[in-house]
């Protein structure tokens, strides 16, 4: 069965120690990462922001153990993320992180219900099974008259929210975020903004949103500046938002 977190329950910390990540061999090796260390405590909504080129996309990946560093270690909870096999990391990504990206990663021969069932039913639940929690989130974020389409007859927003409430289906206790905006009009990119940013307050979850959009830092608990793979500055935490 599917458990339930109770709304004000607090989320996964993230830990990192001497983070190094590297690309390339000889005199093309490129540093990416460079002894980065960075602690999250639970229920806090980071911003990590940089030029391109910074670094977030690889923090991203290493945060989710997607991308395994050079040096250092990465704890999610309790859990050294970096030490799974690649089966067991990606057993712990569909059952502890929720991941969101820019260009939303949706899988094309799936209906909306379907995608955003889709890593509950990848853990073994049956579709039948999880509806009720896939209908909640997709009244919550406004695409309940979606439910039986394709998601390329969505417009981008749509996309984005259904990306949301599959990255929230398994009420997951850390959302990581690359880009979420980055690829969606002002308005569009404020609503679903919004919606994340709510929908992760209520269950306090932990966010690491990797931004380029100014407008997430007036949402956000702490700012983290990134520049050539390293922390530049780290400003926060703030009190936490009124809206």
């Amino acid at each position: 069965m599917m458990s339930h977190r109770k709304s004000g329950d607090l989320g996964l910390s993230v830990r990192v120690e001497a983070l190094e990540v590297s690309f390339g061999v000889g005199h093309r090796r490129v540093q990416a990462i460079q002894k980065l260390a960075l602690e999250v405590p639970p229920g806090q909504f980071l911003v990590i922001r940089g030029r391109s080129g910074s670094g977030k996309s690889t923090l991203f990946h290493a945060l989710a153990g997607i991308r395994n560093p050079s040096a250092g270690r990465v704890f999610v909870g309790d859990t050294e993320i970096n030490a799974l096999s690649e089966r067991d990391s990606a057993r712990f990504r569909r059952r502890h992180i929720g991941l969101v990206y820019q260009f939303f990663n949706l899988v094309p021969v799936l209906d909306v219900i379907e995608n955003i069932a889709l890593p509950l039913m990848i853990d073994g639940h049956r579709l039948t099974s999880v509806l009720p929690r896939v209908h909640a989130l997709m009244d919550r974020l406004g695409i309940a008259n979606r439910a039986g389409h394709m998601v390329n007859e969505l417009s981008g927003g749509e996309m984005q929210r259904v990306a949301i409430a599959r990255a929230l289906i398994h009420e997951p206790g850390l959302v990581l975020a690359d880009e979420p905006t980055g690829n969606l009009d002002e308005l569009n990119a404020s609503v679903v903004l919004s919606m994340l940013t709510d929908l992760c307050r209520e269950q306090g979850i932990t966010v690491v949103m990797m931004t380029h959009d100014p407008s997430a830092t007036d949402r956000c608990d702490r700012v983290v500046k990134l520049r050539d793979g390293q922390i530049e500055a780290d400003l926060g935490p703030f009190d936490p938002p009124s809206h």
